[in-house]
């Protein structure tokens, strides 16, 4: 009977009933049942989860609440639909500016832990010139569209670090696809510590310069870090 049990929850794929089941002890048939499903149900959610963060391929981050002290907010949304990621659902974008190590990245990591936690988003997080790499590269040997296929599955995209390395012109053209690919079906996050009339120095092209811009700031949220590096303080501190 044990060979049949686990042959049957073998071929459901109730993996946490197929290795558990005759540990669990109940009262009555109903609390048996009830505590089989409940634990295969978070089993599957935790490994979801899981999965989703291996994907997301995060930067490592602190455990320290984030400090708002420095951030202005514009009208139009607040503190908790920024960090739970409830912008994403309105497929609107974030871009967040300021200055070197003022938590810019912190807050996107944070961002999309919380919709992968919350939602069970897909994310994706690169940096501008990562993913511009991945691009070219997929671009000269014909995977390019598989990437396209990929990057148009997520929810979200953070794209980190923009405005530190000028792109080539095939990148910045491949950029542009992404970005557009995005608009209004996805949401994005950007990190720079460029305001937008620098952003040409980025993208080499004043035109391709505006269509990226037009396109990001439709449906879009400036939060702007006006602190000081974080990481630069603490330096001081430990010095």
């Amino acid at each position: 009977m044990i060979e049949q049990i686990e042959a049957y929850t073998k071929r459901l794929k109730l993996s946490w009933i197929r290795e558990n089941f005759h540990k669990v002890e109940a009262v009555s048939n109903q609390e048996y049942l009830l505590k089989l499903f409940e634990n295969e149900v978070k089993h599957r959610e935790e490994r979801k989860v899981n999965l989703l963060l291996k994907q997301a391929q995060l930067p490592k981050t602190g455990t320290q609440p984030f400090q708002w002290e420095h951030i202005q907010i514009p009208q139009g949304i607040d503190r908790k639909t920024i960090l739970n990621g409830g912008f994403i659902n309105e497929k609107e974008n974030l871009i967040l500016y300021g200055g070197v190590g003022t938590g810019k990245t912190y807050l996107a990591t944070l961002i999309s832990l919380n919709a992968i936690h919350g939602f069970g988003s897909r994310v994706r997080f690169h940096t501008v010139a990562g993913l511009v790499n991945q691009l070219i590269e997929a671009h000269q040997e014909g995977k390019l569209p598989k990437l396209m296929k990929q990057i148009e599955k997520l929810d979200l995209l953070v794209l980190d670090e923009l405005g530190y390395i000028p792109l080539h012109k095939e990148g910045a053209e491949l950029l542009f696809q992404v970005i557009s690919m995005c608009y209004e079906n996805k949401s994005i996050v950007i990190t720079t510590n460029l305001q937008f009339g620098q952003w040409n120095h980025v993208f080499g092209d004043p035109i391709l310069t505006e269509a990226v811009i037009d396109r990001l700031i439709h449906h879009s949220h400036l939060l702007l870090f006006t602190g000081d590096s974080f990481r630069y303080k603490e330096s001081l501190l430990h010095s």
